[in-house]
């Protein structure tokens, strides 16, 4: 399985990131096909929603470096502890921000006849996850880290 993994970069750690990355985005348009009976191929490139790309990914790349140098070694500590930052960051930050957008849009859209100039476009809502999509992303990513 490792041969099949290694032909992106030459980097095994990176490919199977790279490789968890793909499959939680492409999840997240089948899984808003399923819910919600929606095609929606921009959900390949956005961040949001369910799976979090991002824990899948910084979960893998710990699981494959907890596989390949041990759990004890400060390579897996480094990657361990980023993934914790960046899944901390997805469901607290980035959320937060994404839901002040929601309001600033209501209050834009609701501004009455004369919108101030500076408003060009909505603000961007779907920026952060779930604890819950946190949780589904980091299983996916470690379970991918661990196979591949």
């Amino acid at each position: 399985m490792r041969a099949a993994v290694n032909f992106l970069t030459g980097n095994h750690i990176i490919n199977v990131a790279l490789i968890t990355f793909t499959v939680a985005q492409v999840l997240k348009v089948v899984i808003l096909l399923i819910v919600y009976k929606k095609l929606d191929f921009r959900r390949l490139l956005g961040s949001g929603g369910m799976p979090s790309s991002h824990s899948a990914t910084v979960c893998a790349m710990a699981a494959s470096v907890g596989k390949l140098y041990g759990m004890e070694s400060g390579h897996f500590a480094i990657a361990a502890i980023t993934a914790a930052v960046v899944m901390f960051d997805a469901s607290n930050v980035r959320r937060a921000a994404g839901e002040q957008a929601k309001i600033l849009n209501f209050i834009m859209g609701n501004w009455g006849h004369q919108k101030p100039e500076f408003v060009a476009k909505e603000l961007k809502e779907l920026l952060g996850h779930t604890p819950f999509e946190v949780f589904v992303g980091a299983a996916l990513g470690i379970a991918l880290g661990v196979i591949l």
